[in-house]
């Protein structure tokens, strides 16, 4: 299979998994149905923080706007804020394949970004940083393929830029990365004064959300909530779907550093088939050892060491195009027949990583029913604690304080009845005191 077709199919699973995560309504996991509640009961943007408001705002304009046109099914306004959220990141991945379909080496860059960043950290698609890490991709696709003279380039530069200005905290370390990329892209090229003053505008954008992104920690530093983040953040070996991927781009890193002949052979073929196997079969390995699952709540922690590997990954990428006089490992990897074996191999792992996101999906539907099965049946407070909400598969989706929230989605009548915790909030608090009310939304409902 060429590497075009490689980039056309990938680009396709892409859609096809945004669809499917679509219509199931993923896009209430967790923070999810909290956000999507004070959307429609306080009638405006949920931009609480302000630093990643650039992305709530563009995939909450959905909500409101079918909220503001007289549509009250809580199914149907599901469904387009899981849209939003599923097709911004999915459109900024696809344009990074289409950018560098001809670059094998590029291609293979971009398909491991996909695999080993997307995927395994998308279940929590409510998280700003998947529209961030997305845009960023697509960034340093266009600005590795652009000649330095295409006006329309650096507009795209520009905007995405603009998005990203208020994103994630991870801009910190990615947005200089992306200026000084763009400002080397526009210097290779002979753009006439107006095109180079939009490639230093768009520079500009991404050092703006470094100091945004700079600003936030400092302000939030010794914040609680952002205090158990950053202990978290060493945990991401939970989360099977980033560690598996992870693990063999290291064997091939550290084998091939050492030997840059060894990618020449059959050692990546024989590594990375192994981790595409073990990564496609990653739904089934808890009946051999019980500890072993997949477990949606992983991908929130891993998140931080998913943004370090793709700043690897695009330094990697911009340093393959700017190398005139590469190390032996970048020969290695230019040839030809190495390239293409990686797109294949890299493909191979994103579509292997596809099966454990369709299986976490297909729970997450059989839980969304059972919710809206007890919230339909039941009136009053019915405490979370005499559901079996520990109970597999329940327990990989269980969040405490957005249980009040998710119930009143997927109830025919919010306010009939909720699903309380019986917690204090404040050992384990909402980061956003409004997140953890019960809602009203007065008028709507879950229709089938």
């Amino acid at each position: 299979m060429s590497p075009v077709a490689v980039a056309r199919s990938i680009a396709v699973l892409l859609w096809a998994l945004a669809l499917h995560n679509t219509v199931t309504c993923r896009g209430l996991f967790w923070d999810g149905a909290s956000f999507l509640v004070n959307l429609l009961d306080h009638g405006h943007f949920h931009d609480f923080y302000a630093a990643r408001a650039h992305v709530d705002w563009v995939t909450q304009a959905p909500v409101l706007l079918l909220a503001e046109a007289g549509v009250r099914d809580t199914r149907m306004l599901a469904i387009a804020y899981s849209a939003a959220l599923f097709a911004l990141p999915t459109a900024f991945y696809h344009l990074a394949l289409v950018r560098v379909r001809r670059d094998p080496v590029l291609l293979a860059a971009v398909l491991a970004i996909i695999a080993a960043v997307y995927l395994p950290t998308s279940f929590f698609i409510v998280g700003e940083y998947n529209v961030a890490f997305a845009c960023i991709t697509a960034a340093m696709a266009v600005a590795l393929t652009t000649d330095g003279t295409r006006r329309r380039d650096a507009a795209l530069l520009l905007a995405f830029g603009l998005l990203c200005l208020r994103s994630y905290e991870a801009t910190i370390y990615l947005g200089p990365l992306l200026a000084a990329a763009i400002l080397w892209s526009a210097r290779r090229g002979g753009g006439d004064p107006g095109t180079k003053i939009l490639f230093q505008l768009a520079a500009l954008a991404f050092i703006g959300a470094a100091l945004v992104s700079a600003v936030t920690i400092f302000d939030y530093w010794d914040h609680p909530h952002f205090m158990k983040v950053r202990s978290t953040s060493v945990d991401f070996w939970q989360n099977m779907q980033f560690a598996i991927p992870l693990a063999g781009f290291l064997i091939c890193l550290v084998a091939g550093v050492r030997r840059p002949a060894w990618l020449q052979g059959r050692g990546p073929v024989v590594v990375m088939g192994v981790i595409v196997v073990l990564l496609a079969v990653s739904p089934w390995w808890r009946i051999v050892h019980a500890p072993s699952i997949l477990y949606p709540p992983s991908h929130y922690v891993a998140r931080q060491a998913a943004g370090m590997l793709l700043a690897a990954l695009l330094i990697g990428m911009w340093l393959q195009v700017a190398y005139r006089n590469p190390p032996a490992i970048f020969v290695a990897v230019r040839q030809p027949e190495v390239a293409s074996r990686m797109v294949l191999l890299f493909g191979a792992l994103a579509v292997a990583g596809a099966i454990p996101d369709i299986a976490l999906t297909r729970l997450w539907s059989g839980h969304i029913e059972q919710l809206r099965l007890v919230v339909d049946q039941r009136t009053g407070i019915v405490r979370a604690e005499t559901l079996p909400l520990h109970d597999w598969p329940t327990k990989l989706f269980f969040q405490d304080w957005s249980y009040p929230a998710l119930s009143a989605v997927v109830s025919r009548a919010p306010g009939q009845s909720y699903i309380v915790s019986d917690q204090d909030y404040l050992s384990n608090p909402p980061f956003e005191p409004a997140c953890g009310m019960l809602p009203k939304l007065e008028g709507y409902g879950w229709r089938r």
